[in-house]
Parts: structure tokens; C-alpha cells; sequence
């Protein structure tokens, strides 16, 4: 077993679909890593229906065996505003559902970065750093569900 002191390395997995809201988003969620000393590593998808299916991935690969770091935790970033068509509910939906089968499936610690809008003008004030911060807010949960599973003897591994 590992020193109380393990530093969590997180996972941010982000859609950038939006690029700015993205930006904000990023930016509030290593802010808090960065305040908490935790260590991560960002990688990006073509949107937020393909962030579930990264983080399995990087649950099941064997990277670590070749000198990568295993993550702790994740983080979920992403922007789906409204349109037309029925796309943003099944986005949505799907996005969501894939993250909690995920966080129950492997006993993951995800942050839940998503935002889920109605328009342009509600993400950006979700997603600023100075305003909703919702970046950051993901960051916490996820080290706050590292917590719990530290309470449980289930982290550090």
C-alpha cells in the first residue's frame, strides 16, 4: 500500500466541440487539480458522446506497463448547446448514462464536466472561471469521490 501522501493523477477527458466554452472548462478543472496538488493529463475527443468510450479505454489498457502513469480519477469535460434536432437529447443522455455505467462498473471517481445547455450564452456562463466555474466544480467531485474511496481502503492502490 501506497504513503498517505499519494499525489491522485487525474484524467481529464475533454470534447472541445467549443473551443472557448472548452477553454473555460479545461482551465477551471486544472486550476483546482493544480490548488489540491494533484498531477493529470488532458486528452481530447471529437465530442462529448466519445468521452465515456476514452475513459474505458484508458481503464482497460495496459500502459502503465510501459512507464505511463495510471489515472486516479477522471474528469469529463464537454459543451452540448441545443439544436434542431433530437441529436442533443440522445448526446446527452448517452454521454451521461456511459460516465455513471462507468463510474459503477469499475468503482471510478469521474467528475462530471458535461454542461448541457439550451444556448450559447447559458454555456459560457456555466463554463467561465469566473463565473459558474463548472471546470472546477467536475475537478472537486472527482477528488472528492477519491476521498470516499480512500475512506473505503480503495485508494491510493
Amino acid at each position: 500500500m501506497q504513503t498517505p501522501q499519494h499525489r491522485p493523477h487525474i484524467l481529464i477527458v475533454e470534447a472541445r466541440y467549443y473551443e472557448d466554452i472548452g477553454e473555460q472548462l479545461h482551465k477551471g478543472a486544472t486550476d483546482a487539480l493544480d490548488r489540491a496538488g494533484a498531477s493529470y493529463e488532458t486528452i481530447q475527443v471529437p465530442g462529448a458522446f466519445e468521452i465515456p468510450a476514452a475513459i474505458k479505454i484508458s481503464v482497460r489498457s495496459l500502459d502503465f506497463f510501459a512507464g505511463r502513469q495510471r489515472p486516479d480519477g477522471y474528469v469529463a469535460l464537454g459543451c452540448v448547446i441545443r439544436g434542431e434536432t433530437t441529436h442533443y437529447d440522445y448526446v446527452c443522455q448517452e454521454s451521461a448514462r456511459g460516465l455513471q455505467d462507468l463510474a459503477l462498473q469499475y468503482s471510478l471517481a469521474i467528475g462530471y464536466g458535461i454542461l448541457t445547455c439550451e444556448d450559447y450564452d447559458q454555456a459560457w456562463a456555466r463554463a467561465a472561471v469566473d463565473r459558474k466555474n463548472k471546470g472546477g466544480e467536475a475537478a472537486g467531485a472527482c477528488l472528492r469521490m477519491l476521498d470516499i474511496k480512500r475512506q473505503f481502503y480503495m485508494f491510493p492502490r
